[in-house]
């Protein structure tokens, strides 16, 4: 039987087309492939790697650590195939990026959100682990990425949240009645994959996070859906120069305790 691990563990990835030395060990996950361009714009001398399918990667630097962002499409099992392929070649530290919905009043468009636990409505982890099991991001990752939020806060003047959040399959098969389940529960936001990435980060042994800026609540019905999101636009780059920042405290951090 073949046995995919060990076919393509440190080779050129099928789905990413992406080789071992084209990456840094941080990479960062957008959904859409168009916002794999934006975060380029605030790396040092970025390069475009890789373009197939909905995985689009520029590699570069900030503040002299080297940095990737790689699309991974929307849902989780693409966003699966990105992580398995990018640890491959090296990724050690995988931070999801992107747009996320509030589910709590009091969470306006273009405030910013960090996962402390993802809740599994979806099927792609079922793969990994039992439905029991949990999807949670890494405590020292997410730690860092917390304290930037907060240190940057006053001087960008965004809105910040962190608190579990809830991974869907279907966009369009939230309910009202589900979502006032998910509202119920507590769950401060959905988006689509976090807890796959959690998952496939725990089982290949790497660190794995999220930061999002909100789109939308639907709780109190604040959505845009047919004309600019100019607000979660704004949103977007706030995420991108606090995850950066987070980055370079973090590998900071770690190569002092080496």
């Amino acid at each position: 039987m073949l046995d995919k691990d060990e076919k393509t563990l440190g080779k050129r990835q099928y789905h990413i087309h992406l080789s071992p030395g084209d990456i840094g060990k941080y990479v960062l996950l957008p959904g859409d492939p168009g916002r794999s361009d934006r975060v380029a714009q605030y790396l040092e001398n970025p390069v475009l790697v890789a373009n197939n399918r909905e995985h689009r990667t520029f590699t570069g630097t900030y503040k002299g650590v080297k940095i990737s962002v790689t699309s991974t499409g929307m849902g989780c099992p693409s966003a699966a195939i990105a992580c398995e392929e990018l640890i491959n070649i090296g990724a050690t530290c995988l931070i999801r990026i992107g747009s996320t919905a509030a589910l709590q009043e009091g969470i306006a468009i273009g405030d910013l959100l960090v996962s402390t636990g993802s809740m599994k409505n979806e099927g792609t982890s079922r793969f990994y682990v039992p439905d029991c099991f949990p999807a949670v991001p890494d405590f020292d990752l997410t730690r860092t990425l917390i304290d930037t939020a907060k240190d940057l806060q006053p001087l960008m003047k965004f809105g910040f949240s962190y608190g579990i959040n809830a991974s869907d399959d279907a966009f369009y098969g939230e309910t009202p009645e589900w979502i006032e389940k998910l509202h119920a529960l507590g769950v401060m936001n959905v988006e689509m994959e976090s807890s796959a990435i959690f998952t496939v980060c725990h089982r290949r042994k790497v660190r794995g996070a999220m930061i999002s800026a909100v789109s939308g609540n639907l709780v109190t019905g604040e959505v845009i859906y047919e004309t600019e999101n100019t607000k979660l636009a704004e949103g977007w780059d706030q995420e991108i120069k606090v995850v950066l920042e987070a980055i370079a405290r973090f590998d900071a951090e770690q190569k002092q305790q080496v």
